[in-house]
């Protein structure tokens, strides 16, 4: 199987509203079924930018995961910081290499 990374954008000045949501949305999804673990990245030179990086061991269970009932529900704290300036506010990788 090959692990997939999930990657959510977020645009917003409330870094403390991101942080909390984003401790709320990890709570609530603690322990699902093929999740490895997340990270919340806060830009450098961008402080209105975040990204929520998920690990996933395989394409399927993130898949699984995300067209079961409880997706829109665990993840709703976060969703009022997407960016959606962009076309698609996230992007969902294979790992091909890695070391």
């Amino acid at each position: 199987m090959t692990e997939v990374r999930v990657l959510i954008y977020h645009a917003t000045g409330d870094a403390d509203g991101v942080l909390e949501a984003y401790h709320q949305v990890s709570k609530e999804m603690a322990g699902v079924p093929g999740q490895l673990g997340n990270e919340l990245l806060h830009g450098v030179h961008e402080t209105d930018r975040f990204i929520v990086i998920s690990r996933w061991s395989s394409l399927d269970a993130f898949t699984t995961w995300e067209q079961g009932r409880d997706h829109k529900g665990s993840t709703e704290p976060l969703r009022q910081y997407r960016d959606t300036s962009m076309a698609r506010p996230f992007g969902v990788y294979a790992v091909t290499a890695q070391y």
